[in-house]
């Protein structure tokens, strides 16, 4: 059996200090996990269940630490986001996972981005539609190289922060998730069988906002190194 067309090489992401590289497969994404930046959204955070939504896995751009990504401003939006996150790696499947077993299942831990489309995002939203064209466009989802878990240690209490041009944008803490990284791969993993490779960006905190292109956004997580992307 033949392919009509060839297909693609496989989307990776690169362990720090080695030679190896992870098979990136789903990119899920916890919707408004930070109790502040629900409110700064509009939204009551009060602890419903978490909700997801789904990047194709190519909008992954491995960001290699000590380089600047030339990420370009994407094309039919005026309200380019920013939303730093931490991103969790799963290295074992399962469904139904237990959350005092949950962490068993992570891998890894990485630095990301989920770039957004604000205003297509906003758009869809109240017209009661999905939000891909918000959020799943190309290369929206910058990552930096990822931590085996054995090696970052206990993540629930790590800092989060965000720069543009030097200035602090959004500086939080991972156990200001409304969900923990446990909690979260539980629930998700009642909907989804959960298998190697698959991504899951946590949340952003508040402070989300706007850039333009000549703008330099670091973002970084505590044990995880930090990123610096250019918008061009």
């Amino acid at each position: 059996m033949g392919y009509v067309f060839p297909p693609e090489a496989p989307v990776t992401a690169a362990v720090v200090g080695t030679d190896d590289c992870v098979a990136l497969r789903r990119v899920y994404c916890v919707g408004r996990n930070y109790a502040a930046h629900a409110r700064e959204m509009g939204f009551d955070p009060d602890r419903e269940p978490p909700f997801f939504f789904l990047k194709p896995n190519n909008t992954v751009v491995p960001v290699a630490y000590h380089e600047t990504l030339k990420l370009a401003y994407p094309a039919q939006t005026s309200n380019y986001h920013y939303e730093a996150e931490l991103v969790a790696v799963i290295g074992k499947g399962g469904s139904d996972i237990a959350q005092e077993k949950a962490l068993e299942h992570v891998w890894g831990y990485a630095v990301g981005l989920d770039m957004t489309r604000r205003d297509l995002q906003i758009q869809m939203r109240e017209m009661g539609r999905p939000w891909e064209i918000g959020k799943a466009f190309d290369q929206s989802a910058p990552m930096g190289p990822i931590h085996p878990a054995a090696s970052v240690g206990d993540i629930d209490h790590a800092k989060l922060w965000l720069s543009v041009n030097g200035e602090i944008k959004q500086s939080s803490s991972i156990d200001y998730l409304i969900w923990s990284v446990a909690e979260t791969i539980a629930y998700l993993s009642r909907f989804f069988r959960l298998e190697p490779g698959d991504l899951i960006f946590t949340g952003t905190p508040e402070g989300v906002g706007a850039v333009l292109p000549g703008d330099i956004i670091k973002v970084g997580v505590e044990r995880l190194g930090e990123l610096t992307v250019e918008i061009v």
